[in-house]
């Protein structure tokens, strides 16, 4: 009894934790992983055999391979014939083939090499394309085993608890047909998608903080006598003074030493500054020039993020300054240097030479510019590395070959054939999802040990009796899919499977419809920016708001859960 006490204990605080605060998961999950540990509700033959779940070394070695595979020039090359003049062709064509792809390509990556595309076609609104850009990659990644992370993660808790896990095809029928149905509703609820400008993010959304020295000669006098309300592409909006804001700037409003001014208006026109004595550009203090601007967008996962800018060391480590950040589809204001770095920020970079060469910006940026950080592979590793993928698939799908050694030689491959490196590897090595999913693992094998599962699948089982158990499994997937929306995908699929497949042996029934279950409400991730990777990275490049997730995703949302709670129990009969 002390143990369920404990372990429910456990499991509220790492539940509470991920969604009502900003700690990151891999301390979370790892925390409450040596809680366990050390309160003895796991030993250490339990914490080590998760570490080393075939399962899980499948998912990392399926994640190296995708460094390669998001290297290989297909995508790349088709991605300038996707978009024309007629726009429901064009999100048809581009929804396919987004969803082709993040089928057996890291959707991330996906996402972030189309976006390009998207964001500088000349035909349609990027808003428009954007979003449909990101539920297409999210709906093709539920078509494989090897789509998505969740989907592994889902099969290295079965394997763990079955000593067998998923399947290859297990995913294609309903991966399919959600998918099908998924493009069909988001071409019919396009028109309420916003419409923006077709070109690249208004500059204007931009901020430019200066700040007064102290022997400034703009000291003392007002912005009027100044000359600082005359400047012709930037607009003072707003005086930082020590812990003050002012804001709106009246002409009369006299310069103190210290001041930041908060400009708005054409970044690029930055050197205007130049002419007043004393103003300091925060890119000047980190030596570096102006007239070479770049814009980025942070990625989820990324080194720097949860640092401030300052902290982070962006200067060396990207040979870049910040300029002006926005967040959320809103410009930031204060001081640059102190403010803390989130997954989706929108950046603009005032660059130095080594920009381009730096090898660590795939791995912290979606940089808009397909011209920076792209290594090109030639046509003979296209086809070699191509022709090997098909032929694991084929043989892991007829299970001829377990997955982990068809991948394994995959990785051999592009390591031979030069498509990946060694520190390459190492550098993205995916090591926090390695520590949450097996703390997510020890933790469920807590679950197990104190009976805790045991018990809360027959508290379930007692109160949906009279409902049969595919009651039990709507809840199941409700359940997940909110947790989906309100944390990540990988924690919702980690949390929710050990209930999932306590509530089947409570029935006496099959796992097999419950555990796929947890694996669509866990990808089912349509309703807000923050549950999914892909949805983050396209708020501030279609300039999206809360409300449009929300007004496009629910219609998205209700056909996909239709279907898949309609086709999972007659494929994986109870």
């Amino acid at each position: 009894m002390l143990d369920q006490l404990l372990v429910a204990g456990l499991f509220f605080a790492l539940v509470t934790s991920l969604i009502m605060t900003s700690w990151s998961a891999v301390w979370v999950f790892a925390s409450a992983m040596l809680l366990a540990y050390f309160m003895g509700l796991v030993d250490t033959a339990e914490v080590l055999s998760k570490a080393t779940n075939s399962g899980l070394v499948t998912l990392i070695l399926l994640l190296l391979v995708s460094i390669g595979l998001e290297k290989l020039s297909w995508l790349t090359r088709l991605s300038g014939k996707l978009i024309s003049q007629n726009y429901p062709v064009s999100l048809l064509r581009m929804g396919f083939f987004t969803a082709l792809f993040s089928a057996f390509v890291n959707n991330t990556a996906v996402v972030a090499t189309l976006a390009h595309t998207v964001r500088n076609n000349r035909h349609h609104p990027a808003s428009k394309l954007l979003l449909p850009l990101s539920y297409t990659a999210i709906l093709g990644g539920t078509v494989t085993l090897i789509g998505t992370s969740t989907n592994l993660i889902v099969s290295s808790f079965l394997e763990d608890a079955t000593g067998q896990g998923l399947a290859f095809g297990d995913f294609l029928w309903v991966g399919l047909a959600v998918t099908v149905t998924g493009l069909l509703v988001i071409l019919g609820s396009s028109r309420l998608l916003p419409t923006g400008s077709t070109g690249q993010i208004d500059i204007n959304e931009y901020l430019i903080e200066v700040e007064v020295d102290d022997a400034s000669g703009l000291v003392g006098k007002s912005i009027l006598e100044n000359g600082l309300r005359e400047l012709e592409d930037l607009f003072l909006v707003e005086i930082v003074r020590g812990s003050h804001l002012i804001s709106p700037v009246a002409p009369q409003e006299y310069i103190e030493p210290g001041d930041k001014l908060i400009f708005s208006g054409d970044i690029k026109q930055v050197d205007a500054l130049e002419a007043f004595d004393g103003l300091r550009l925060f890119a000047v203090e980190e030596g570096l020039l102006r007239t070479n601007m770049t814009e980025v967008i942070v990625m989820p996962g990324a080194t720097i993020e949860g640092k401030t800018v300052k902290d982070s060391g962006f200067r060396s480590l990207f040979d870049a300054a910040v300029v002006g950040m926005r967040r959320g589809g809103k410009r930031l204001s204060g001081k640059l240097g102190n403010i803390t770095i989130q997954a989706g920020d929108n950046m603009m970079l005032a660059v130095g030479p080594d920009f381009n060469e730096r090898k660590n910006l795939d791995k912290n940026f979606l940089v808009i510019n397909d011209s920076v950080g792209k290594i090109k592979t030639t046509p003979f590793q296209d086809y070699f590395i191509t022709g090997v993928l098909m032929l694991v698939i084929a043989l892991a799908s007829m299970e001829l070959i377990p997955l982990i050694k068809g991948v394994t030689f995959l990785l051999v491959c592009m390591l031979a054939l030069g498509v990946v490196r060694g520190s390459e590897l190492r550098r993205r090595f995916p090591f926090e999802l390695w520590i949450i999913i097996a703390s997510a693992l020890t933790l469920s094998q807590a679950l197990t040990n104190s009976g805790l599962v045991a018990v809360l699948a027959d508290v379930l089982h007692d109160g949906l009796e009279h409902m049969g158990p595919y009651s039990a499994l709507v809840g199941i997937y409700f359940g997940t899919l909110l947790l989906t929306e309100v944390m990540t995908n990988n924690a919702a699929a980690a949390l929710s499977f050990p209930i999932a497949y306590g509530l089947a042996e409570s029935y006496g029934i099959s796992p097999m419809p419950f555990v796929m279950t947890v694996a669509y409400g866990a990808s089912a991730s349509f309703l807000t920016p923050y549950g999914y990777n892909t949805n983050l990275m396209v708020q501030n490049l279609g300039g999206y708001e809360l409300r449009d997730y929300f007004r496009v995703g629910l219609p998205l949302s209700i056909a996909y859960s239709a279907t898949a709670l309609i086709l999972i129990p007659r494929i994986f009969p109870f």
